[in-house]
This record gives structure tokens, C-alpha cells and sequence, in this order.
């Protein structure tokens, strides 16, 4: 993916959750972005991309990936491949069914935990549980000290590529099939 790949898989995370509770006749649509912006107070659910790390296992790798040209695969050799760690939060304590918005949540990214197609590239993003512990979501929660606590999951995405603005130059196709090595003898030795 190109340089729009973190906000191209966190809008199609979104559409994700507002498609699942959609399917459960839960109104409002997911807020993107933190618990203490005023809009988020009115939606059932709020996401929130709270940290970015390097892919450890991807770190280093080769990216090849098929170009528009069928014939031909464009090499990135210093793309960055990053984990996505969202927070999911329900809904405020006005909202009617913040644990069910929450469930419904869950139920749909462990039945399809892939996003991919057009919506990002057609590129494959895998989305994970991300279990934390009391005191890891006490510190999330530090950032947000004017906002009551509300049930909190998070889920990692991954992996996401920021691929350089231009694929690597192949060196030219070899066209003559023939090899030849050193020089050619023409007279007898002896």
C-alpha cells in the first residue's frame, strides 16, 4: 500500500463494525477517533488507533507484489510493515446497549478476521484479539483523564504496508539466450 494504507484499513475496520451492528438493528454508526471528542458521545462504539509498531517478523523483508503490468512484479525493498493497535470502546452510559455493541463486535472479527479488496488495495490484513492486562488498559485509560472508564477491547491489525512512493528499477531483461564465457580457441595447441 501507498502512504494513505493506516487510514485505508482504519476506515474499512470501521465499515466493518458499523456493517455488524447494522445487521443487528443496533443505531449510529462507529466513531472514529478518541473517547473525549464530543462526537464520539452519541455512537455505539468508538475506535480509536492508540499505537503503531514495526511488524517484528516482517521487519527486513522484501516485498514483491504484482504490478498493473500482468508480466511484470514490482520489488519494494524498504517498505515498512506495521502492526495496528486499536481500542474498541462502548458506547456511552446513555446508550442502551454499549456490552451488546461490543459482542456483536467481537462475533463479527472472530467469524472474518481478514479485511481485504479494493477497500484496501487488495492488500490482506489479518485482525486480532489483542488481550490486555488491568494495568496495560489503566495506562490507555490515563490518556483520557476527564473521561469516565467504558468497557474496553483492543484489536491488532496487521500487517499494514507503507510501501516507497516508487517500486525499485529492475535491471534490463536478458534478450539473447546465448552464454558466453572466456575466449574462443581457434588454432590447435600442440
Amino acid at each position: 500500500m501507498k502512504h494513505d494504507a493506516i487510514n485505508l484499513v482504519t476506515i474499512a475496520l470501521r465499515k466493518r463494525l458499523d456493517a455488524a451492528l447494522l445487521d443487528n438493528d443496533i443505531p449510529g454508526n462507529v466513531f472514529v477517533g478518541p473517547v473525549t471528542d464530543p462526537n464520539s458521545s452519541s455512537a455505539p462504539l468508538t475506535l480509536f488507533l492508540y499505537r503503531l509498531a514495526p511488524n517484528a517478523s516482517l521487519r527486513n523483508s522484501e516485498r514483491r507484489v504484482p504490478s498493473d503490468t500482468p508480466t511484470r512484479v514490482d520489488v519494494f525493498r524498504t517498505s515498512l510493515s506495521l502492526d495496528l493497535y486499536y481500542m474498541i470502546t462502548a458506547g456511552s452510559a446513555t446508550s442502551s446497549t454499549p456490552l451488546t455493541s461490543l459482542g456483536i463486535v467481537i462475533q463479527a472479527l472472530q467469524a472474518d478476521p481478514e479485511i481485504r479488496g479494493e477497500a484496501v488495495n487488495h492488500e490482506l490484513v489479518r485482525t486480532t484479539l489483542d488481550p490486555l492486562s488491568t494495568e496495560e488498559i489503566s495506562r490507555l485509560w490515563a490518556l483520557f483523564p476527564n473521561v469516565d472508564y467504558r468497557t474496553t477491547i483492543a484489536y491488532l491489525a496487521s500487517p499494514v504496508w507503507i510501501d516507497p512512493a516508487q517500486p525499485e528499477t529492475n535491471g534490463t531483461p536478458v534478450i539473447d539466450g546465448e552464454f558466453r564465457s572466456g575466449t574462443k580457441v581457434t588454432e590447435d595447441p600442440r
